[in-house]
């Protein structure tokens, strides 16, 4: 069993929470104000594309032979996490023309969907 097993499965179990809040929240918007559907659907993407390869990035090694390759690895994850975030915002709002509060909205729901899943699901497994 690999040392990394166990971060990977809490990661893609956070990344399916977040889906499934995402797309309860697209649902809601869609139904409540149609007109910014899209915006939301941006906002979660913008969060959930790049903490997903932010967690792919992270737990690619794992063991003490390889401490200083995992803390290379999260280093470079958060960099590219933080240019992807970047480019998404920035497509946002100067190619699409999206609602801010909604976009924003969106993003912070797919953090705290994502903050909320790693307590719960380290407290259930």
């Amino acid at each position: 069993m690999n040392l990394a097993d166990k971060g990977r499965q809490l990661a893609k179990r956070g990344i399916i929470a977040q889906l499934i809040t995402s797309l309860v929240l697209i649902v809601i918007v869609f139904c409540v104000k149609p007109d910014h559907t899209v915006a939301v659907i941006i906002g979660s993407i913008t969060f959930i594309i790049p903490h997903s390869f932010f967690a792919y990035w992270t737990f690619r090694y794992a063991g003490a032979t390889k401490s200083r390759i995992v803390a290379q690895s999260f280093n470079q994850g958060l960099k590219i996490k933080l240019v992807l975030t970047t480019v998404f915002f920035a497509t946002a709002f100067s190619l699409l023309n999206t609602a801010p509060f909604a976009v924003f909205g969106a993003y912070v729901v797919a953090m705290l969907s994502q903050w909320f899943a790693m307590v719960w699901l380290s407290r259930k497994y």
